[in-house]
């Protein structure tokens, strides 16, 4: 074996101490809101954090489970939650998702009602921060996943341990740990728990990488070690972030004509490395769309970037059309944002 022990060979149980330190950021917050599937790694946090919110002055904690109604056992696993719940005096409820199912997709389709159920039931208490039992494993298994798509840096990080669905905060307390610590903090307390059968359905992606992690363990590229270079990665991204938002706030040109919609001055900027300008284009077409998802993909935003950007260091002029909209570069370095005239019968209204 190459390198280290990979860290998923870790069994030792999470103690109450560790729990202190994990749950630590979340000691503000006025209300918390547990997602509790009923497997081993959701009921593992339900219980940790249940004894850590007894001491005095810790948010008042809530649990819930969604049952998607796609398996029969899933009601009976809620049930299994709901009884836990009351012996740690803990409130509970079971969210279902209503309505027929898709044919395609659903994996996905149920990733998202599961946190539309669960962010309006957090809305309703008052805005409680949403706990999720995301673990070490599952941050390595996105990394591979957003890899294999074709992510960019920013979607390699992979999961953050704080983020926003909606308006409401998620928090994800054990991204630094591994399941089979939970596995072996269940067995010490000799806590039931319920195995989702589709957690072994090779029909789905994460299925599949979840096979190749202990291969991948086995050459030194372990959980831990996938979790590390995110982490690694995130300095740089922060660095990187933090430049072009200051030279994209000074390139920001304070009036357009009527006919344009953002205008950026990037003469300053021409030799600035590649990735700056493409973060620098990016930021103007959230600036633009306010909507990080209809923006072009990854490859798209790259090809029309390095092209401008090959341009705006030739001293050229050159217009090209990206998510929408038609971006025009003069000789003096100005790249003026239009968005694109609507397309009749298949004909670019260019031709």
């Amino acid at each position: 074996m190459n390198g280290v022990a990979p860290a998923a060979f870790d069994e030792t149980p999470v103690s109450a101490g560790e729990a202190e330190t994990l749950f630590a950021p979340l000691e503000c917050e006025t209300g918390l809101l547990v997602a509790v599937s009923g497997g081993p790694d959701s009921v593992t946090l339900l219980v940790l954090l249940a004894e850590w919110a007894r001491a005095s002055g810790r948010p008042k904690l809530h649990a819930a489970t969604v049952d998607h109604g796609l398996r029969s056992e899933a009601a009976d696993e809620a049930r299994l939650v709901e009884t836990l719940c009351q012996g740690l005096e803990v409130s509970h409820d079971i969210l279902k998702w209503e309505g027929p199912k898709p044919s395609s997709g659903l994996q996905l389709r149920a990733r998202e009602a599961r946190y539309r159920l669960l962010t309006a039931r957090a809305r309703q208490l008052g805005d409680a921060v949403l706990v999720t039992a995301h673990t070490l494993d599952d941050q390595a298994e996105t990394i591979l996943m957003r890899l294999a798509h074709g992510s960019g840096p920013t979607g390699v990080l992979g999961m953050r341990a704080r983020s926003r669905k909606a308006d409401i905060l998620l928090a994800r307390p054990l991204l630094g740990v591994s399941k089979a610590r939970l596995l072996a903090t269940l067995r010490e307390r000799g806590l039931p728990f319920a195995e989702d059968p589709s957690n072994e359905d090779r029909r789905f992606e994460r299925v599949r990488w979840r096979a190749l992690m202990p291969l991948l363990a086995s050459e030194g590229l372990s959980a831990r070690r996938l979790a590390t270079f995110a982490s690694r990665l995130a300095r740089l991204e922060q660095a990187v972030e933090a430049r072009a938002t200051g030279l994209f706030a000074a390139s920001l040109l304070p009036a357009a004509p009527p006919s344009e919609e953002l205008c950026l001055d990037l003469a300053p900027v021409r030799n600035e490395p590649d990735e700056i300008l493409l973060r620098m284009l990016a930021m103007a077409l959230a600036r633009l769309d306010g909507d990080a998802a209809g923006f072009a993909r990854l490859e798209r935003l790259e090809t029309c970037g390095l092209a401008l950007a090959a341009a705006l260091r030739a001293g050229l002029a050159m217009t090209r059309t990206l998510s929408g909209y038609v971006l025009s570069l003069r000789r003096d370095g100005v790249l003026r944002f239009r968005r694109e005239a609507l397309r009749r019968r298949g004909v670019h209204p260019a031709s």
